[in-house]
């Protein structure tokens, strides 16, 4: 234990130094690589690691090259002195969080028909990569994009894991699988004819680089063919997702052993049939012997707070999400969202909500692991906002604890996607993906809203509640 005096000298030096970093960012508005790459001291604040443990106060994360290098506290771990001090005294500090259902090609027009005319030439230069900062500034690190054309998902993807632009860490589908394509929608939906052609799709989306396969209406499939895609994508090392919006196409999920289920259903039957209740016991009873937890990624959110929305317009007004958008799209999104209580996307909404805290806990009693996702870029959800207002309604309405709520944006879906060796937590030897934010989040979790601290790979985009690229 440091004696008074000791403490008080390191305490003092992490002002000065915290002061000298501040001035350092406002002197420099966009640093280069090399200066990107110098070592970080996060320090001072309380970590919540996602793993679910005791919070450790006054912590110390010491990262370089990208990586976490030590994680212990301000009375165990000195930091070196060629090490920049970020301070985070007053804040707690989390994994990176995860948004396990967005829609990069979607900034929260209420008019699909119009959007994909106009601005599907635009994804790759405009769109996917203002939704892709969107997240990131918000504290996003890591995102599943679930249903893009398929070029584009990997274009971007690439481009963000080259450094050409910000954004998380991407998990894409690219299109979805379904028995027949939507009228004017087959670009990014594809249509599955046969076993034959179940497997010369999910192989074609493998080669080009997807990490997921995105089902829909897979209940109207023949079995054969769905349990085909299930096969191959299994082979090709690629997780299953799958609408869970009929009774239907959960049952068929569970029969060809998909691995998480997306939404908590369209319709507005008050609860999930008992038969359906009965089937995820029997498989969340399985356990490991089955392939692992299965998992259920409910997007309540949108539900939850349409009518709020209608009542209270003025969420749509944050300017947070014009972000990387050029003017004429801004004034189109705005557009269509100006009598929002009048979207017929959204009619059938207010019978849904009361059925959520049902469903939610039918959910938590069935067994499953629960993600947050939340359909982000659909109308009114905006990428800026939508997974802080996804955790708040977890925590202030579906009764689920603060600290299950972060493990469910960070821990699980990280173990789902198979990267749980480099992100997910705040370790030794991950991926320094790691937030702050001022306040106590276990008991506030609306504080995040408002992330102070973006790191992401070890380099920061966000510093102080305002982008590094701003400064």
């Amino acid at each position: 234990m440091l004696n008074i005096t000791t403490t008080g000298l390191y305490r003092s030096a992490l002002s000065i130094f915290t002061c000298l970093s501040f001035l350092s960012v406002l002197i420099v508005p966009v640093a280069t690589a090399a200066e990107q790459s110098e070592p970080t001291a996060l320090v001072g604040g309380r970590l919540i690691d996602g793993f679910g443990n005791q919070p450790l106060a006054n912590s110390v994360i010491l990262v370089k090259n990208g990586l976490i290098e030590k994680v212990g506290t301000v009375d165990t771990l000195p930091v070196p002195t060629e090490y920049k001090i970020v301070s985070t005294e007053g804040m707690d500090v989390l994994p990176g969080l995860w948004e396990n259902h967005a829609h990069l090609m979607l900034n929260g027009h209420a008019n699909y028909k119009h959007w994909h005319k106009e601005y599907t030439p635009k994804l790759t230069n405009e769109i996917m990569p203002a939704s892709a900062e969107q997240l990131l500034l918000a504290g996003i690190t890591s995102a599943r994009d679930l249903g893009a054309p398929l070029k584009d998902s990997i274009t971007i993807k690439n481009k963000i894991d080259n450094g050409e632009i910000p954004g998380p860490r991407l998990f894409v589908s690219g299109p979805f699988l379904q028995h027949e394509a939507y009228p004017g929608t087959e670009l990014y939906r594809w249509g599955v004819k046969n076993v034959e052609d179940a497997k010369k799709k999910v192989n074609k989306l493998a080669d080009a680089g997807v990490d997921i396969i995105k089902l829909i209406d897979h209940d109207i499939m023949k079995i054969e063919v769905a349990q085909a895609i299930v096969d191959q994508a299994h082979k090709r090392n690629l997780v299953v997702v799958a609408h869970s919006h009929k009774p239907d196409e959960i049952r068929r999920g569970l029969e060809i052993g998909v691995d998480n289920f997306e939404h908590t259903g369209l319709t507005t039957a008050p609860e999930f049939p008992n038969d359906v209740i009965t089937l995820l016991r029997e498989r969340t009873a399985k356990g490991r012997i089955a392939g692992g937890p299965l998992y259920w990624t409910p997007t309540v959110e949108g539900l939850w707070n349409y009518d709020l929305t209608v009542a209270n317009p003025e969420r749509l007004d944050n300017t947070c999400w014009h972000r990387g958008l050029e003017q004429s799209t801004i004034d189109d999104i705005r557009g269509s969202l100006k009598n929002v209580g009048e979207l017929e996307y959204m009619q059938l909404t207010p019978m849904r909500k009361p059925t959520l805290k049902r469903k939610i806990q039918q959910l938590k009693e069935s067994g499953v692991v629960l993600l947050v996702g939340t359909d982000s870029g659909i109308p009114t959800k905006f990428h800026c906002q939508s997974t802080w207002n996804e955790l708040a309604v977890w925590v202030n309405e579906m009764e689920i604890s603060a600290m299950d709520t972060i493990r469910a944006a960070t821990y699980w879906p990280s173990v789902l996607m198979k990267v749980n060796d480099k992100v997910g937590t705040v370790s030794e030897g991950k991926y320094a993906d790691i937030i702050a934010v001022k306040g106590d989040v276990l008991r506030y979790i609306n504080l995040l809203q408002h992330v102070d601290l973006v790191m992401k790979n070890g380099k920061v985009y966000k510093q102080d509640g305002k982008a590094t690229a701003d400064k």
